[in-house]
């Protein structure tokens, strides 16, 4: 009996949900969650080593927000209801937007406002018709 999941059974899971009251947030925001906090680690790292990343930005908070990475796409995905491929366009906007600015990292008081910015552009591209 083989216990290994199937790519086909795990690319099922990543990428459909039904939106029953009762079930779980998807895989996605779990990965996405995963892939920001690493990011932000490592940039954090890097910071420290150069003394930091200089002044701050406009797209910079004031204040960290209290709720985690996890939580804030927990509860963007509750009250939006965005399907999981949303999700995964948002990471690709977020990827090509760092990579299309050299000087820009992602921060611990940037990441939420990135986050709901690049959902919601995400969200009109695939789900409006």
């Amino acid at each position: 009996m083989s216990l290994a999941i199937s790519p086909r059974k795990l690319r099922s899971d990543l990428y459909s949900y039904s939106y029953q009251e009762d079930s779980k947030t998807p895989l996605v925001i779990s990965v996405l969650s995963s892939l920001i906090e690493r990011t932000l680690a490592r940039n954090e790292r890097i910071s420290r080593s150069y003394g930091g990343f200089g002044k701050t930005r406009v797209f910079d908070c004031r204040e960290i927000p209290d709720l985690t990475i996890q939580s804030y796409l927990e509860r963007i995905f509750r009250y939006t209801k965005a399907g999981p491929s949303v999700y995964v366009v948002a990471y690709v906007y977020i990827d090509r937007f760092c990579q299309n600015n050299q000087g820009f990292r992602i921060s611990l008081t940037n990441v939420h406002r990135l986050l709901i910015t690049t959902i919601m552009i995400a969200s009109k591209y695939v789900e409006d018709m």
